[in-house]
């Protein structure tokens, strides 16, 4: 009788090991999710097309003149920067909130407008003296740096706001307005030109703002006119800059501005 308890106990014992064996095998493990964010792509260097100086927020400005002013200024004249830049003011504002604006003042060094550019910032040169309501602007220009760069040319420059076309080394524009009391740029226009000498070349820009038309050309070539029947800024200060990205160095020297009736 003893014997056959024994018996019992082993075969129930059995038994109940078997089940906790086929639990064990057939119940599906939970993987836990990653802690760690999926990498992300990095964004090609070299020919991508740049983002536009304008769309961010303005971050920090600075404003300040390049030199003492003069007493006297002309309206309408062509500046090759072998004199005093008193009557040319400048601002920086940055692409990004860590840029550094240590040592990015324009300078005139040998007849040229150098600016010489950190990392995502954006250096704006304003002819100070006189506003405008009609305007025509050449710029010549020199890039020595990265094709990665962004020329700019600016009218009708005030608190209201002001037009500005951004011109990129690599083919491309963009024609903003900036909307002074939101605080806000908006793009009205843009497009690619192969008239654009693409590389450490020199190009020929011009923007004309011309009642409420405002005109692009490239080297001669009219490239693209845009009526503004939204924001209609009458006048204000006209202004030629210029915009870095993550490629270094950038590195722009103008030899000469023309102002002009258009």
């Amino acid at each position: 009788m003893k014997n056959q308890n024994i018996l019992r106990l082993f075969y129930f014992l059995s038994i109940l090991l078997s089940v906790s064996l086929a639990c064990k095998v057939f119940t599906p493990s939970v993987t836990q999710p990653p802690t760690d964010n999926p990498p992300v792509a990095d964004t090609p260097s070299g020919d991508a097309s740049p983002t536009s100086p304008t769309e961010p927020p303005v971050i920090e400005l600075t404003v300040a003149p390049t030199e003492a002013p003069v007493q006297t200024s002309e309206q309408y004249f062509t500046e090759e920067f072998e004199g005093n830049l008193g009557n040319w003011t400048y601002f920086i504002s940055k692409n990004d909130k860590d840029a550094n604006t240590n040592g990015v003042e324009p300078v005139s060094d040998n007849g040229y407008l150098v600016l010489d550019l950190t990392k995502y910032l954006n250096v704006y040169v304003m002819y100070d003296p006189h506003t405008y309501t009609n305007v025509r602007l050449d710029a010549r220009v020199d890039n020595r740096g990265t094709n990665n760069n962004n020329i700019n040319l600016i009218c009708r420059y005030s608190e209201e706001g002001w037009y500005e076309v951004a011109i990129a080394n690599n083919g491309l524009y963009w024609l903003y307005a900036y909307d002074g009391v939101k605080g806000t740029y908006v793009r009205l226009a843009n497009g690619g030109s192969n008239k654009i000498k693409a590389g450490k070349e020199v190009n020929e820009y011009t923007f004309i703002c011309n009642e409420r038309n405002l005109i692009i050309e490239i080297n001669g070539f009219e490239t693209k006119t845009y009526t503004d029947n939204q924001y209609v800024f009458r006048d204000g200060k006209v202004g030629i800059g210029a915009s870095s990205f993550k490629d270094m160095p950038v590195k722009v020297e103008f030899d000469w501005v023309k102002i002009s009736q258009p």
